[in-house]
Parts: structure tokens; C-alpha cells; sequence
């Protein structure tokens, strides 16, 4: 038996995605973007993939990029089911644009489909929120057919570094420590060899930043709030706490990060997954010593052994 993982208050991020849920269209744009991103990825993929999940979907920016007008059957796909923690999210999936396809409230920490079911699993920022990670990918490993694909994005670490630094800091001076404001992210080489201990095959973990401008930073507190990704750290006292530290920290990232057009930047990092189901046609690394041509011969280079010293050219 494994330590019960309890970062996240499961129940606090449910109900904050069922708040967010009739106001996504103004404030999803993040949700958009890395859809978008992650349907690119489709496209360079030659494999087809005809049963798919859209694990965390939120409002349906997966479905609609699948069978958008312009790109109806990305990767082959022929049936996407939606599936969310909040019943809100699920509901406004399935009754968005791309209305009828199937739609269900399911956690990430406990999928209730058969093991060998999916062609493809696809999530959208959903997976950061997750307490048991390992957990999660071995169950989305399971539920992949042989040489199925998983593709998701997270949010990694470095999202919003201006905000936490700010209110870190103002916390520390105000009160003289620091409490869970701000939630934590995996990094590259954190996912990489999680994806490895849950039996993926060719685990490849990749990076890229979005940054957002606003009007004020108070702006962005209330994005985060209506995209449902306020806090919900389960040690975190509730609301944002003491309103002198919040005024202190808005104030340091007004004197700090203010730019030439004098708008504020936020940086979301965005960590992309790429690993697959095992299967026995998949390619695998040939045995050491098996290369029939010097790395040395390839690079047009002179190979020098451990027990030898290049020796300087007069």
C-alpha cells in the first residue's frame, strides 16, 4: 500500500469548475489556445484513432477542434467522449457547438471505463489538478489499447511565477511566513519519468510559455477565478486571506512587471505530454553495441579512446 497524496481539495476544484462553468466563453481563452496546440499535434501524427477521450474537457474546445467545419475527424478520430469532474463543465460540453457527442462527470483519480478501451486519451489542462499523477497515468495506460496514444497538456512549473513571487513576498513581510496561496506544478523531468513508471512507451515531455497581457493584475486574480483555476491547495485557508497582503503583493507586481504599453504580464507554462500504450510493433532501441557505423565516421571527427589524450596541434 501507498501514502494517501492529498494536495488538492478534489471537491474545491469540482466546485470551482461548476461556478466557472456559464461564463467560459468569455475567460476559456487558455483553454483554446493549448486545444488548438494539442490538435496540431494530432495533425503530425500518422496514426488513426478512432475511439478518443477528451479527459478534463471543460467546455468542449477539444470537440470542437476535432470537428470544427474545417477539420471534422483530426487524427482519425470518429467518436470523442467528453469526460469532466464538474457536472456543470460536462453539461456545457455536451451541449455546446459540437452538441451529441457522448459527454459524462467522471474524476481523472478513478475512470470508470475498461481496461483496452481507447484508441486515444487527449487532455486539456486538467491534469495539474490531479493528487495521485501516477496514479492517474497508469489508469489512463490502462484504459489505452496496445500502441494507443496519450496526448495532454499541464500547466508546469514557472506558470505564473510574477504572481507567486509577489504574493510570497508580501505574505512573508506582512505576517512573517508563508501559507499555500498558489498551487503546485510538476517540471519536464518530474513528468517524463512519471510517464515511464506507468508503463508508457516513448515518453516524450516538452515545454512552451504563453504569456497574457492585462489591464491590471487584479484582472488576471479574477480570470483565474472565473476559468475555475482559483486556488485549491488543500492546506489553503479559504479566500485569498488578508486583504492587506493582497493589496501589499498587487502593489509589488504594479512596480514590478509593468511594461512599455503599461499593461501586466502572466506566464503560463505549458507542459506537453506525448507517450503510448506497449504494443509489440512499436520500435525499439537496438542493443549496445550493435551500430554498424562510428558515431566518430558520422560526425567527421576523430574518435579517441578513455585511456588516451588528444595531443595539441603545432
Amino acid at each position: 500500500m501507498t501514502e494517501t497524496i492529498h494536495v488538492f481539495n478534489r471537491a474545491k476544484v469540482r466546485h470551482h469548475r461548476d461556478r466557472a462553468a456559464a461564463q467560459l466563453d468569455a475567460h476559456g481563452f487558455l483553454f483554446e489556445e493549448t486545444a488548438d496546440r494539442l490538435a496540431d499535434r494530432l495533425d503530425d501524427i500518422t496514426h488513426r484513432f478512432p475511439l478518443a477521450l477528451d479527459l478534463g474537457c471543460h467546455g468542449g474546445e477539444m470537440g470542437r477542434q476535432v470537428f470544427g467545419p474545417q477539420t471534422m475527424g483530426r487524427g482519425g478520430i470518429e467518436t470523442l467522449i467528453q469526460a469532466d469532474l464538474s457536472p456543470a463543465m460536462a453539461r456545457r460540453a455536451r451541449d455546446g457547438e459540437m452538441p451529441g457527442l457522448p459527454t459524462l462527470a467522471a474524476d481523472e483519480e478513478f475512470l470508470p471505463f475498461a481496461e483496452g478501451t481507447f484508441d486515444a486519451v487527449l487532455s486539456n489542462l486538467s491534469l495539474h489538478w490531479v493528487n495521485d499523477l501516477p496514479g492517474a497515468l497508469l489508469q489512463i495506460r490502462k484504459a489505452l489499447k496496445p500502441d494507443g496514444l496519450f496526448l495532454a497538456s499541464m500547466l508546469g512549473g514557472g506558470t505564473l511565477a510574477e504572481l507567486r513571487d509577489c504574493l510570497a513576498e508580501a505574505e512573508i513581510e506582512i505576517c512573517g511566513g508563508l501559507s499555500p496561496r498558489v498551487s503546485p506544478f510538476a517540471d519536464v523531468r518530474d513528468l517524463g519519468g512519471l510517464l515511464q513508471r506507468a508503463g508508457f512507451s516513448l515518453p516524450v515531455v516538452d515545454a512552451d510559455q504563453v504569456t497574457v497581457s492585462y489591464e491590471t493584475p487584479m484582472r488576471l486574480l479574477y480570470d483565474l477565478r472565473a476559468m475555475g483555476e482559483s486556488n485549491a491547495v488543500a492546506e489553503a485557508k479559504a479566500g485569498l486571506g488578508r486583504r492587506d497582503v493582497l493589496s501589499r503583493a498587487l502593489a509589488m507586481y504594479e512596480d514590478r512587471h509593468r511594461d512599455a504599453d503599461g499593461r501586466f504580464p502572466a506566464t503560463f507554462r505549458i507542459l506537453t505530454l506525448t507517450a503510448w500504450a506497449p504494443a509489440p510493433t512499436q520500435q525499439q532501441p537496438l542493443p549496445p553495441g550493435s551500430a554498424k557505423t562510428r558515431l566518430a565516421e558520422a560526425l567527421g571527427t576523430q574518435e579517441f579512446s578513455l585511456g588516451e589524450k588528444a595531443q595539441p596541434k603545432d
